[in-house]
């Protein structure tokens, strides 16, 4: 009979293997924090220290300041375990989660209303942020080919879209050198609008990015409206100008709970949309899609192509190597849930954002800004000067670990302080009149002593990612 030779146990492992883990080897004494320490240590141990570090992180449920989701089923989970040691990228080792992939493209170019299908082209990513920097190359390289047809220069593309766009637009376009054009807000005006966005357009707009939620205060932009006024600024001056719709969020909410908005592939000039798997498709950070309506929308100098199987697959994502878990779990929610269940799990989430943003109205110092009637997303302000700010709200808040950032507006609307709140699924309408209550505790405080002088807060914002922050208004 085979045995297995036994592992020697060092004196060190014996020590640590006998002493209480606070008493262990090497938590006796600081451990190295900028560089490696010299010897190893048990799997407990390293596991105890960086658990112990952790604890100091705010509790991701209470974290009503990011988009992105934070709560997943065990048999999901589990799943996703089950493949992180799988490489996105290795498609002849791992043609099944290839084809999940495949299918999830599917599944979203139906749920937009694409009318072929086989027509359409889509892959996953790491986040909206590589979505939109794919879309945006696509957009550039289709401008340079018209331009280049009609015999005109290439030298100065430009992007028309609202100032409330996220960042990764922005770093878009420094990185391939196009001109943001971004419409600032206005009072009562909190994004881009079809009036505003035609302004901007010209000969040298490679296209037009309307947002299927605004990270600023979750409101949908008029992507019809936008879509029409493109189509009467071509027949009137020849300018046949795209629409990009970054629906990171909104692309997985719409869909259920708002069908009878027009935004999607139904608009023949919305060429391609992106949205966030680690969204409001319920899955963890971090993954993303992008969707072209037609094989003819994405050029073909940035598809490549890899062997697969014997065949060709096209691939043409920015990142190389990265995990298949997350492409796995999309398609667990997809087919566990179905349509019915997505629509149930938002409009729950919307049902508890209306309820809440109704009743912080109802608090007194408060004006909303929107309600959670598109996403289930909201923001709020203070009516009047009072002997307290947002952003002192905001830190006292945390007191009881809620994270609800608070956040000025961007160019134009600079002095608009406000506080958002995301509702995501499993944020029930039990933990928002914990919420509630919290707010009418620090609201006493502050009724009882009015000579208290506000703490001059600095502003702050949380994304959660993904993805990517500049500034405090750039976050999703």
């Amino acid at each position: 009979m085979l045995h297995k030779k036994a592992k020697r146990t060092t004196g060190n492992e014996s020590k640590q293997l006998l002493n209480p883990v606070y008493s262990r080897i090497p938590l006796d004494r600081p451990i190295p924090r900028n560089e490696m320490p010299e010897e190893e240590m048990l799997p407990q141990t390293a596991y105890q220290i960086v658990s112990d570090e952790l604890i100091l992180d705010g509790n991701a449920r209470q974290n009503l300041a990011t988009f992105v989701t934070n709560w997943m089923e065990p048999e999901a989970r589990q799943l996703m375990a089950d493949t992180f040691d799988k490489n996105m990228i290795d498609k002849d080792e791992y043609p099944q989660t290839a084809e999940l992939e495949r299918r999830c493209v599917n599944i979203l170019a139906n749920l937009w209303h694409a009318k072929d299908e086989k027509e359409t082209i889509g892959c996953s990513t790491i986040g909206s942020s590589e979505a939109c920097m794919l879309a945006g190359m696509a957009l550039k390289w289709k401008w340079r080919e018209r331009q280049r047809a009609a015999g005109k220069s290439i030298e100065r593309p430009n992007l028309v879209m609202g100032i409330n766009i996220q960042i990764c637009w922005e770093k878009f376009c420094r990185y391939w050198d196009v001109e943001p054009r971004l419409v600032p807000m206005e009072p009562g005006r909190y994004h881009l609008t079809a009036e505003e966005a035609v302004k901007l357009c010209d000969e040298n707009t490679i296209g037009v990015v309307a947002i299927m939620g605004s990270t600023m205060d979750g409101s949908y932009e008029p992507i019809e409206a936008i879509s029409q006024a493109l189509d009467r600024l071509q027949s009137e001056r020849g300018l046949d100008i795209p629409l990009h719709v970054d629906a990171a969020s909104g692309g997985l909410v719409a869909p259920f709970i708002q069908p009878d908005i027009v935004w999607d592939f139904r608009l023949p000039r919305v060429k391609s949309i992106n949205t966030s798997g680690h969204k409001y498709g319920l899955v963890y950070p971090g993954v993303g899609w992008v969707v072209w309506h037609n094989h003819s929308d994405l050029p073909q100098e940035l598809i490549f192509s890899v062997n697969y199987l014997g065949g060709q697959t096209p691939t043409f994502a920015l990142n190389f190597s990265r995990p298949g878990s997350q492409i796995v779990a999309q398609y667990y929610n997809f087919v566990r849930l179905g349509k019915e269940g997505y629509r149930r799990i938002q409009q729950a989430c919307q049902d508890t954002a209306r309820y809440l943003s109704g009743e912080i109205a109802r608090l007194g110092p408060f004006q909303l800004l929107s309600d959670g009637s598109d996403l289930p997303v909201f923001a709020f302000t203070l009516k009047e000067k009072t002997n307290f700010t947002v952003f002192d709200l905001s830190q006292r808040l945390r007191d009881r670990g809620w994270i609800v950032p608070a956040y000025t507006y961007p160019k134009n609307l600079e002095d608009l302080a406000v506080m958002r709140i995301v509702v995501k699924d499993g944020f029930s309408q039990d933990m928002a009149n914990l919420l509630l209550n919290d707010l009418k505790r620090h609201l006493n405080y502050y009724a009882a002593h009015p000579e208290s002088k506000h703490d001059g807060g600095t502003p702050g914002f949380s994304h959660g990612a993904s993805h990517e922050e500049k500034s405090v208004n750039k976050g999703k």
